[in-house]
């Protein structure tokens, strides 16, 4: 078992990816792997029924299967850094942005990797800031 994985929530996602059986769960695999390569203390879950997500202090981001895209929403995309647009949806909200992924595309691999290191940053300093305030309160 790799650090940080909770082994019940990776075979789920291994799972889906088998169940899938298509070009959705070859993309699934190709980025969770990216995820992995990109911060290996990653920690997966499983989560609202079947989705899988991978955590760092908080959720980095979401890995949902649709019929034609495989969407990754980031829990704080609003917030991130994202100088080569991989954000392709969700981009109206306050806090989260997505990455929408169709049969066939590419995807900017050492871009990504960038991205999920600066969502895992977000968190670590969203956390030291929650912290912060509340021991400046007692």
């Amino acid at each position: 078992m790799q650090h940080g994985m909770n082994k019940s929530a990776s075979a789920n996602i291994t799972k889906r990816i088998k169940e899938l059986g298509d070009w959705r769960g070859e993309t699934l695999a190709r980025i969770r792997k990216l995820i992995h390569d990109a911060d290996p203390a990653i920690v997966e879950e499983w989560k609202w029924r079947g989705v899988p997500v991978w955590e760092h202090d908080g959720i980095v981001c979401t890995g949902e299967s649709y019929k034609s895209v495989v969407k990754l929403t980031f829990a704080r995309g609003a917030a991130l850094a994202d100088p080569k647009k991989l954000f392709n949806s969700s981009l109206d909200g306050n806090v989260r942005r997505a990455i929408d992924i169709g049969e066939g595309a590419k995807i900017d691999e050492a871009a990504f990797k960038k991205l999920i290191r600066v969502a895992v940053a977000a968190n670590i300093e969203a956390l030291a800031q929650g912290a912060a305030k509340k021991s400046k309160k007692k």
